[in-house]
């Protein structure tokens, strides 16, 4: 299929403006397309009851101006609308399904499943692409023979879809890759077809951390990986969002990615370098979330093994502020602290 012009979608609802409501990407002509036939983009948009985005993430999609696209939803039988959105485009979309599934993943593999495109990518529901995203990726990866997966920088968004700030990404590097330092956004990752026949698709038994598992299985088995440096989506952070309020189960998910990445002996070679650094930073990103759920003893737990991995960490102040308070609590450290603005008070010294 082809991308429609923005004349042809329905009209962007009051108040809404700009990219993708009232702006589109220029479309591709025809004659450029016979010079050099572009790659089929096969997308697939999971969502479970994200109405108040979904239709912003949609019209990104179908407004790239790209003559080869194939776009899928895979909705989990939302209640709240979501399916009166999709019906508005459905006319323009390769397939769209909604009834019960098992999560995320679930929903993403059985959208690939159906895909017939080179280039295989998901956008979340609440996320956007930016304009000329897929005409920018196609270009690439048509001129890159030997990378089989790119991604490139996104923006980060609110709730009212706002600019916060860039997140820009960094060159590849397999070290930051295991110690999950964050630098692939899923949102600008885009996967050739040949890759995902290899090495199998998104792993159902995680929900949070299926895209950092599934990079780790890529460039494990060899494939090539590429960053672009342009700016190819945008990633909302909001209150609601799985990223923000799962926090707990991401990092459990997290620490249970490296048992099994450290438990394959084939990979040991390329890894162990990083073990230490890898187990710390997943311990501590799991110690902040439980820490800040108020489990004080499972956050006292990781953050001990994360110091015990990479004895450094006691130079950290935040983690030796969560390391008192998970051990005696905040009201003792608030009473504490007042004892202590009291005798220097007493003895003339300055409480500042």
């Amino acid at each position: 299929m082809r991308c429609p012009a923005l004349n042809e979608l329905p009209p962007a609802p009051p108040g809404r403006s700009g990219w993708p409501w009232t702006e589109e990407s220029p479309q591709i002509s025809v004659a450029m397309t016979e010079s050099q036939p572009l790659p089929k983009i096969s997308i697939v948009t999971p969502s479970y009851n994200q109405a108040q985005f979904l239709e912003e993430t949609i019209r990104s999609v179908l407004l790239q101006g790209y003559p080869n696209l194939e776009y899928t939803i895979i909705d989990g039988g939302s209640k709240d609308g979501s399916v009166d959105i999709i019906r508005k485009y459905e006319q323009w979309l390769s397939y769209w399904v909604s009834e019960p599934d098992n999560g995320q993943s679930d929903a993403i593999n059985k959208g690939w499943s159906l895909a017939k495109g080179e280039i295989l990518a998901w956008l979340n529901s609440d996320d956007t692409y930016e304009i000329n995203a897929l005409k920018t990726v196609a270009a690439f990866l048509t001129n890159q023979d030997d990378v089989d997966m790119v991604y490139g920088d996104c923006n980060i968004i609110n709730e009212d879809s706002i600019f916060e700030k860039k997140c820009p990404a960094i060159d590849f590097d397999l070290g930051s890759l295991v110690c999950n330092i964050w630098f692939i956004p899923q949102q600008a990752s885009f996967i050739r077809r040949k890759v995902l026949k290899s090495v199998g698709e998104v792993s159902t038994d995680l929900h949070l951390v299926m895209d950092w598992e599934l990079w780790l299985r890529i460039v494990m088995n060899e494939f090539k990986i590429r960053y672009l440096r342009h700016t190819l989506a945008n990633f909302r952070i909001w209150v609601n969002a799985k990223t923000s309020s799962q926090s707990v189960r991401s990092g459990e998910e997290k620490i249970a990615v490296l048992n099994n990445l450290f438990g394959t002996l084939a990979f040991l070679p390329k890894i162990n370098p990083f073990k230490n650094k890898a187990y710390s930073n997943v311990h501590r990103f799991a110690g902040t979330a439980y820490f800040g759920n108020n489990y004080r003893k499972k956050a006292l737990l990781h953050l001990l093994l994360s110091i015990r991995y990479y004895p450094s960490r006691l130079r950290e102040g935040d983690i030796i502020k969560m390391l008192i308070i998970s051990l005696i609590g905040r009201s003792l450290v608030r009473r504490l602290k007042d004892g202590i603005h009291i005798c220097r008070g007493v003895l003339g010294y300055s409480i500042y």
